[in-house]
């Protein structure tokens, strides 16, 4: 039964509105009670407080179905608002699919800064800008604040540009313009932070230029400024909708407080369980007081899962209950029980990654008596990027395909950045910073000097680099090489810019064009080096990119706002990846690595925002454990070498939450001595039993300590500028097993002195140090 009267709504109504109607709504019957609830409930502020994996997309994109099929609102009156853009395409095709036709006139569904680049364009005068302004990256910012850094006497060292930039970020993210930071942060940057902050926008609004954070910020600053433009939206969008909403910041927070603040009729998708973002600004506050908000909202929580076993939700539902601020929900499913959720130690992060790759394989296999796994089905999520160092190393070791998640991306490479830079000066002339980036690439002549006398003429004249480097060539102050390739660099600009949107010139064949008349293209087909091939690979791949995009504005805005290329390739991988860039992801198998104090929950969260940093932690665990279908494994280990140091670790106090009838501790024969394990278990709680299991116990951790009391302090590392003595007689013999603590098992195959060479099971023949390997029957595990 819908929540309001069908035949008020569609009096009025368009026919093609009533014709949709006529069809009824037979999608409203695949969905569950909670689910149906949230769709149907059209008017007024709702919450739907979804936990992980109960179809909240499923229930969003439906409700936008439902809005369009009772006539209560045109694809043009919707404003549905994402985080990311696959989650903006995936919401389209679902709601295509679910209409039986292409979604077409929805131009208000995308992720906030695309929506908000679309709003800023239109007004931007408003602000000081034109309509054509640029967005800048990272790259970009950097180096404005670097030239504005420098033009204060900072010493960029001790105060980098990237400390600012993050001051600066996390002020737009608060809605403060340079005028509206409180004194609380005046402190900020050497006391200098608002004042740069002050100039480096004045400075972008010369450039004509925004940043990221200058998107949401410019908005609501119109909103708040101009009445008028503020109802206007508020009429146009008659109902909103929010994915992601425990995500939010405050300047996002205030954008969509004000564009509902007339009719209310928001519906805000989230789970404060999953609230990981804060170190970027996210504010888990904005999901807690959404009822103080907006008074009478409904809330409706999703409760029922249908990607986990009752294990896996039973285990993240202990930890997460030891948070304080949080709505409160209890995830269950229809799933059997399937296997408990496994939890075991390690002596140290090595060993981890040894174990890890083992179950990997077996898993692969089907060993475990488990119908065999794609290493597509599986992933390792780690708390911070230092820990894949040693499951990279160790799956290179035994040829284990893998792919690091959130590594160097497509569109940040050197070469893709220098082609860009291109095409936004063909776009947007006044942008500075793309000139100042390719005015000399390729090599052109134009030195330091040369480089100084264009920024001279240009801020002499308050015109943009390149009108300075017309001046200065009209004047003749810059001769030689320098002055006839400045020249034909300027005539090429004006050029490609009158081919901007000629009928006659595609942009895909511009912008080839710009790469080859520039010389770049030549620039590295004369390039020697091993990286040229590839990265005239690239440039190629760019242009392709093109194809999918109207205009070169379009395409350069989608690069600005998306900068990633994830193109999988064919081949099998297990995915490594934070446990930060697991989230909205899913897969059969999870593993859970580095479970210690310290490292998870992070020592660092916890110094500089206690109890709330802690919070976000646990969070963080529940996202992890949450991320398994079948299979999750939690492992930690005794001792874990950091920056070249190894340090003593305590399990994880998570652990410690877990619920003991949900895990099962594992334990490896010889791991932990003692004829502990899982026919033979130790009462007590779980507590006490990973106490048992705890590493230190092991008669092959206190042998080791016997080895070290006999060693020097400081160990010689196997390297390979390593002393070989030649006339040293080895204790091994010929054929002898060995152990060496990288490769693995091997057999002795030949013997020069005090160096070996081994035959390894897995990695191949390799020629170490005697002293880096162990009899077979003398490992210290």
């Amino acid at each position: 039964m819908s929540s309001f009267d069908e035949s008020e709504a569609f009096e009025g109504a368009s026919l093609a509105a009533r014709a949709m109607a006529a069809r009824g709504h037979p999608y409203l019957n695949e969905l569950n009670p909670a689910q149906r609830d949230a769709v149907e409930a059209l008017d007024g502020p709702v919450l739907m407080l979804a936990g992980a994996g109960t179809g909240k997309t499923k229930a969003l994109t439906t409700r936008i179905v439902h809005l369009l099929n009772t006539g209560k609102a045109r694809p043009n009156e919707i404003l549905a608002v994402t985080f990311t853009n696959k989650a903006a395409r995936e919401m389209k095709e679902r709601v295509g699919r679910m209409l039986g036709q292409a979604i077409e006139g929805m131009p208000w569904l995308g992720t906030f800064h695309a929506i908000c680049v679309k709003l800023l364009r239109r007004h931007a005068e408003l602000v000081g800008l034109k309509s054509n302004f640029t967005i800048l990256d990272t790259d970009d910012q950097l180096r404005l604040l670097k030239q504005l850094i420098a033009l204060e006497n900072i010493d960029d060292k001790r105060w980098p540009a990237r400390m600012l930039a993050g001051i600066i970020d996390n002020w737009k993210n608060r809605a403060w313009t340079p005028e509206k930071v409180p004194a609380s942060e005046a402190s900020a940057y050497n006391q200098r932070g608002v004042e740069i902050y002050a100039q480096y926008q004045a400075r972008l609004k010369e450039l004509n230029a925004v940043d990221f954070g200058d998107l949401l910020l410019h908005v609501v600053e119109i909103f708040r400024a101009h009445q008028d433009v503020l109802e206007q939206y508020q009429r146009w969008f008659r109902y909103i909708l929010v994915d992601e909403y425990q995500d939010t910041n405050v300047a996002q927070y205030l954008w969509l407080r004000l564009l509902a603040g007339a009719h209310k009729n928001i519906c805000c998708v989230g789970d404060d369980d999953q609230s990981i973002y804060g170190w970027r600004g996210a504010e888990v506050g904005n999901i807690l007081r959404f009822e103080k908000d907006f008074p009478g909202a409904k809330v409706v929580r999703l409760e029922q899962n249908y990607r986990s076993t009752p294990h896996i939700l039973g285990a993240a539902g202990g930890v997460i209950r030891g948070n304080e601020s949080r709505l409160g929900k209890e995830l269950w499913t229809e799933k059997d029980g399937g296997e408990k959720v496994r939890l075991i130690g390690h002596w140290d992060g090595e060993e981890e990654a040894r174990w890890i790759g083992d179950e990997l394989e077996s898993l692969q296999r089907g060993t475990r008596g488990l119908e065999p796994k794609s290493l597509e089905d599986m992933a390792i999520l780690v708390r911070a990027s230092h820990q894949m160092r040693a499951f990279e190393d160790r799956f290179l070791t035994i040829g284990l395909p893998y792919r690091v998640i959130g590594g160097p991306r497509f569109y940040e490479r050197m070469e893709i950045r220098d082609a860009m830079a291109y095409f936004r000066l063909v776009v947007s002339p006044d942008d500075d910073l793309a000139f100042e980036r390719i005015v000399n690439t390729p090599k052109r002549g134009l030195g330091d000097v040369a480089q100084k006398k264009i920024q001279y003429a240009a801020r002499s004249n308050g015109v943009s680099l390149v009108d300075g480097a017309r001046i200065l060539l009209d004047s003749k102050g810059l001769g030689g090489k320098g002055a006839v390739e400045l020249g034909r660099l300027i005539e090429g600009l004006e050029r490609w810019r009158r081919m901007v949107g000629s009928p006659d010139r595609s942009h895909v064949e511009l912008a080839e064009i710009i790469l080859d008349e520039s010389g770049y293209t030549t620039m590295w087909q004369n390039d020697k080096t091993p990286e040229a091939p590839g990265r005239l690979e690239n440039l190629k791949e760019l242009v392709k990119a093109l194809e999918a995009f109207e205009n070169l504005q379009g395409f350069l805005e989608h690069i600005s706002l998306v900068m990633d290329n994830d193109q999988a390739d064919g081949d099998e991988k297990v995915s490594i990846m934070t446990l930060h860039a697991a989230k909205g992801l899913e897969f059969p198998a999870v593993f859970l690595p580095g479970w210690e104090d310290g490292l998870f929950p992070s020592q660092r969260s916890m110094d500089e925002s206690g109890i709330k940093g802690l919070e976000e932690e646990r969070r963080l665990a529940y996202v992890g454990i949450t991320r398994a279908e079948e299979l999750c494994t939690i492992s930690f280990a005794g001792n874990r070498r950091l920056y070249g140091q190894w340090q003593s670790a305590m399990p994880s106090r998570f652990i410690d939450e877990l619920p003991e009838q949900h895990v099962e501790v594992l334990t490896p024969p010889g791991l932990y001595g003692g004829g502990y394990g899982a026919a033979n278990p130790v009462g007590g709680g779980l507590e006490a039993r990973v106490a048992e299991a705890n590493v230190y116990n092991s008669p092959g951790w206190k042998r080791m300590q016997d080895r070290i009391k006999d060693r020097p302090v400081s160990q010689p590392k196997e390297s390979r500028n390593q002393v070989i003595d030649l006339d040293a007689v080895s204790s091994h013999v010929m054929g002898e097993r060995v152990f060496h603590q990288k490769f693995g098992y091997g057999e002795i195959i030949g013997i020069e002195g005090d160096k070996l060479e081994i035959a390894f099971d897995k990695a191949g023949t390799k020629k170490v140090i005697s002293k880096f390997v162990s009899g077979a029957d003398d490992i210290p595990f």
